[in-house]
């Protein structure tokens, strides 16, 4: 039958429906005999009419053509359409009328009134019944949609009158957490309690489950939803009243808050001045330049107007994105920014585009930094890490330039993880190379985490909390060192402005901040309460789930502690030991063995061996 009334047109529909109103016309002549008491009985009155009712019907099926009544829609058929059906049995009771004149069939004026308000009647109750019936079609037909409203209040009634209407959607039951409506009929649906879901999808073949609760969190509606999709249901919720009418803003829950406002401390706002001079008019190279950094190093380089700019990426979706950014900012075209595909280890290509594009300063932000992922890969991370910075440092100095400034990290400092000692083994490089070739100013600058920065905790915790928690946090002592992007790269320029070669730069970053204390601050912004003993009811529950591999409690921005002032009171210089050229070939030499060998073992007693305070465990020994 589905497929019968699937198969329909629109033009088929309608010849239908006109159908069926031309033989309401016999039906409602007959009624109407039989309530007027008229000489004979109602049949034989309907033969006295059967000279006119030709003409009746005929008029009939002009005035609903003209009209439009064959064309409404089942669904459709609703103030507007009783206007123009009530019209339409007006005018059937003027034709009655004239027509029994005409042809001098007598019967009384009340006759011709009480027939059209009949044929008005059944003609609503025969669409009503049609719609029922097609409606029951679909809902029983193998496309019908089966759904649960979890929340028997106001907006969950509203819905399922809505509902009723739809051809496709069938309403089942109300699921609510309310004991007081458990049992009941609300809409002439049954009330049950969630616990009684799983048995409800089964039995009455549920597909989906619609949250009507708009006035509950949105992380409690998001937990619901994971629980009812981890049964394979199909989840949509609906949004309150207010925020559909717009009287709810909804700007603060759908935009993330800003990184620096959980910094714990007012935002730095620098301006470079003097350290524009440094790269003003030349020709300047970022590698990694679609990353957090990197890309802000791109926009704040472009206020110092080099000649050119080359963005060094290995990404392609980071280098478009980057390179579409850069080229709106830089509309009057003072700036020639150019887009390099490609990796630091490929020594080849390093040695053209530095030559191909006259490359002045390097600032070398290309690094894979993500802790677990590097210490789950540590030949990829230690290749592109430390080869990686060798060979871009290495064709930097063979081509003469003016400044490499390496970008590193406070993981550096006795890393616990192969990242960090790829950070460290890094610095030691360009330590080495500063010492062999003073043509070039090599240095590098360290600081510890940037908000904001793609993997960091905030965005991450910010996620956790668009999908109803739980936010994760590794250990409730951890702290970490804070600074914003924008902070984070002004004083990385004007380190890499006033470094005359060699020096380790370490940035002021303020006092460590509990990242628990973090966690908390992120929930709270969203406009949640977090749950915990003293709040069971809260919104959001912060879970300790320990600390990752490699992972310290607080992280150190020096080894030594000995550090000295600059001219820029948030920038110090650290004085730390460096290794011998004899000794760095040593470990290039080592490193490259174990990459080729893809000897991960070797690996870790190589950094073990060079990276001063690294301590990660020895392996454990094979047994026979």
């Amino acid at each position: 039958m589905l497929d019968f009334v699937n198969s329909l047109t629109r033009k088929q529909k309608a010849r239908i429906f006109l159908t069926i109103d031309l033989l309401l016309i016999p039906v409602a002549l007959l009624l109407t005999f039989a309530v007027q008491p008229l000489p004979g009985t109602p049949l034989e009155t309907l033969v006295r009419f059967l000279p006119i009712l030709p003409y009746m019907i005929a008029g009939a099926a002009l005035l609903s053509l003209g009209l439009g009544l064959p064309n409404i829609k089942l669904k459709a058929y609703e103030q507007n359409a009783v206007g123009l059906t009530a019209l339409h049995a007006v005018a059937m009771v003027g034709l009655s009328a004239l027509l029994t004149r005409v042809v001098a069939v007598h019967v009384p004026m009340g006759t011709h009134v009480i027939f059209g308000l009949i044929y008005f009647l059944i003609m609503m109750a025969t669409r009503a019944i049609l719609f029922q019936v097609v409606s029951a079609i679909y809902r029983h037909g193998e496309h019908s949609c089966r759904v649960l409203i979890y929340g028997a209040g106001t907006t969950g009634t509203q819905l399922v009158q809505a509902l009723r209407a739809h051809e496709s959607i069938t309403p089942v039951a109300f699921i609510d957490d309310k004991a007081s409506l458990q049992g009941v009929l609300l809409a002439g649906l049954p009330v049950f309690s969630p616990a009684r879901i799983g048995e409800l999808v089964e039995r009455r073949n549920i597909h989906r489950v619609l949250l009507a609760m708009p006035s509950l969190s949105q992380p409690k509606q998001a937990q619901i939803a994971r629980q009812l999709q981890k049964m394979g249901l199909e989840v949509q919720a609906l949004p309150s009243f207010a925020q559909l009418i717009g009287e709810e803003e909804l700007v603060d829950k759908l935009t993330p808050i800003a990184p620096q406002a959980f910094l714990g401390r007012e935002a730095r706002d620098m301006t470079l001045a003097e350290a524009c001079n440094s790269y003003a008019g030349r020709s300047v190279l970022v590698s990694g330049a679609g990353g957090s950094i990197g890309s802000e190093l791109c926009r704040q380089l472009l206020s110092c107007r080099p000649t050119r700019l080359v963005l060094y990426e290995l990404s392609e979706l980071a280098l478009y994105n980057v390179h579409q950014e850069l080229t709106q900012l830089c509309e009057d075209g003072e700036v020639e920014i150019v887009p390099v595909l490609g990796s630091v280890t490929d020594p080849r290509q390093v040695s053209r585009v530095l030559d191909d594009h006259g490359v002045q300063v390097v600032l070398h932000a290309a690094a894979y930094k993500h802790v677990p992922l590097v210490e789950a890969n540590p030949l990829p991370g230690l290749a592109n890490n430390v080869l990686g910075t060798q060979t871009l440092a290495r064709a930097a100095a063979d081509a003469g330039i003016e400044r490499f400034i390496l970008i590193s990290s406070d993981k550096a400092v006795r890393p616990t993880n192969v990242m960090g000692a790829s950070k460290r083994l890094a610095e030691l490089v360009v330590q080495d190379l500063a010492t062999r070739h003073g043509q070039t100013v090599f240095t590098m600058v360290r600081f510890g985490n940037v908000l904001g920065s793609s993997g960091s905790v905030v965005p991450l915790f910010q996620e956790q909390v668009s999908r109803g928690g739980p936010v994760t946090v590794t250990d409730r002592n951890v702290k970490r060192y804070f600074m914003t992007i924008a902070e984070a790269v002004q004083l990385v320029l004007q380190a890499g402005a006033d470094a005359q070669g060699g020096e380790v730069f370490v940035l002021d970053m303020g006092k460590p901040v509990p990242i628990m204390q973090l966690a908390r601050q992120v929930i709270e912004s969203a406009g949640y309460t977090v749950r915990d003993t003293t709040t069971p009811d809260g919104d959001i529950e912060i879970e300790v789930i320990g600390l990752r591999p490699g992972e310290k409690i607080e992280e150190e921005l020096t080894l030594s502690g000995d550090l000295t002032g600059t001219r820029n009171p948030k920038i110090f210089c650290a004085r730390e030991k460096t290794l011998s050229e004899i000794e760095i070939a040593s470990v290039l030499h080592g490193l490259r063995e174990a990459l080729a060998s893809g000897d991960e073992i070797g690996a870790r007693a190589l950094i073990r061996h060079w990276v001063e305070g690294y301590q990660a465990p020895e392996p454990a020994a094979k047994t026979s």
